[in-house]
Order: C-alpha cells, then sequence, then structure tokens
C-alpha cells in the first residue's frame, strides 16, 4: 500500500465515464482495458482503493503493474487516457544505413555488368563488392535484397 501513497490516482468524474466506456464498449487492445481497470480501481477520489494485493489478485494482475501504472499516470499529468493508450515511439531505434543515395549507388551497380567470370550478380557478389566500393556502408545481402526487390531490379 506504500506505493499507492507514494503515487495517489486521482480520477475526475469525466475521466471515470470514459474509462469505463473504455472497458465496455467497442474494441480495444487488451492491455489498455486492463490499464483501465487498474486505474479504475487505483482511483481515490471515489473512496479509499482495496490494498494493493487484494486489486492484484482481483485484477489478475500483479503488484509491480499497479505500481507502473500508477507511475505512469502520474509521468503523464493525470492524463487517463495517455496512460492507458499505447506510448508512441519518436524515432526508430537504428536509424536505416540506406539512405537515397547509398540506394541509388546499390542500384546502380546491380544495374552495371557483372564481374569477369560471373554471368550475373547475385546477393552475395554484391555484398562483397558494396564493401570494396567507397561511399557505401557494408551491407549484408538481406538488406541488398529488400533494395533490389523495392525497386524491381533484375539481376543480370
Amino acid at each position: 500500500m506504500a506505493s499507492q501513497l507514494k503515487r495517489p490516482v486521482r480520477l475526475s468524474a469525466r475521466d471515470r465515464e470514459a474509462l469505463i466506456r473504455l472497458i465496455t464498449t467497442g474494441v480495444h487492445p487488451a492491455s489498455s482495458i486492463r490499464r483501465a481497470q487498474v486505474l479504475l480501481e487505483l482511483d481515490a477520489s471515489v473512496g479509499e482503493p482495496d490494498p494493493k494485493e487484494v486489486i492484484a489478485a482481483r485484477l489478475g494482475v500483479s503488484g509491480e503493474m499497479l505500481r507502473l501504472v500508477a507511475k505512469r499516470f502520474a509521468e503523464t499529468g493525470g492524463d487517463a487516457l495517455a496512460t492507458v493508450s499505447r506510448r508512441k515511439r519518436d524515432l526508430p531505434p537504428v536509424p536505416s544505413p540506406v539512405t537515397g543515395e547509398v540506394e541509388a549507388r546499390l542500384i546502380a551497380l546491380a544495374c552495371s555488368a557483372p564481374p569477369a567470370g560471373y554471368a550475373r550478380w547475385s546477393l552475395r557478389l554484391l555484398e562483397k563488392h558494396v564493401e570494396l566500393t567507397e561511399g557505401i556502408p557494408n551491407l549484408d545481402h538481406s538488406t541488398i535484397g529488400r533494395v533490389v526487390k523495392k525497386r524491381n531490379c533484375v539481376l543480370i
């Protein structure tokens, strides 16, 4: 119960209605519904909430989930709908090494004549030549294959 005292959840009447509507109507992700149920159970504006062990057992979640939902509610500034919805990622975790210039140079290489001794380009042969080419980052054959397929380039 100490975590509930650290971050008390107080919902407005409008937030309670929105959460109840989210739980009872429409099609919503199960994680959003579960977080909404946790928020409604932790709400101290309608009375003293039950101990977290009782709430966790009733909802079938862990005490840690109760703590995390209360923490997220505090982080969002008391916005109930932002608490139950999924966070949007700002940027991809790793920027793609394939930029427009890299893609253009890769396609130009794939459309050129294959090296002596080879009848056509293969993805692994392109991978070897990309490693030797200046200005193109080292790409594996699967990445090269995605670029070639995206541009409908036929390896000759």
